[in-house]
Parts: structure tokens; C-alpha cells; sequence
């Protein structure tokens, strides 16, 4: 069984977000830590937040797009994660 995430995560720069995909979490955190990954390797340090697993890379892929272009979806991951957010201010 293969497990695609959809990532959610805190830039702790500028306490901005990035929401993207991976097929391999772990891989995919310390690349985009190591400034290896073109649109966030200036805003660095970044932190895992919160991820959902999906059984299909469609289904995940389509949480992204929804995630990153609608602003309902977007609000409302961030007030569930509320309390995650605030804790290093």
C-alpha cells in the first residue's frame, strides 16, 4: 500500500505557510530544509505542522489544489490547527 501526503507547513522565518504534496515526507522536509527546493530555499527553516495521508496520488494532489486555492479550506485547516500554531508564537 503506498501513502501520498498532502504537507502543511510553518515558515518559521516569517511565520508564512507552504502547503504542497510529497511521496516521500521525510525526503521531501529535509530538501526543502536544506534550501533544495527552488520556491522555498529563502525562506528557511520550515517545520512539519500537520500532514494527511491518501491510498492515491490524485486524491492527495487534489487536497493540495484545494488546500492552496480555496481560501475556505485553507481557514479552516488553520483554525483546527490553532492551538499547533501558536506555540512558538
Amino acid at each position: 500500500m503506498y501513502v501520498f501526503p498532502c504537507l502543511f507547513i510553518k515558515v518559521k522565518k516569517d511565520n508564512s505557510f507552504y502547503i504542497g504534496f510529497a511521496e516521500n515526507l521525510k525526503e521531501k522536509m529535509e530538501k526543502h530544509n536544506q534550501g533544495m527546493v527552488q520556491s522555498t530555499k529563502n525562506i528557511r527553516p520550515m517545520e512539519l505542522i500537520y500532514f494527511e495521508s491518501y491510498k492515491s496520488k490524485e486524491d492527495a494532489l487534489i487536497r493540495e489544489k484545494r488546500l492552496k486555492h480555496f481560501a475556505k479550506g485553507f481557514s479552516s485547516l488553520k483554525s483546527r490547527l490553532y492551538n499547533s500554531l501558536m506555540l512558538e508564537g
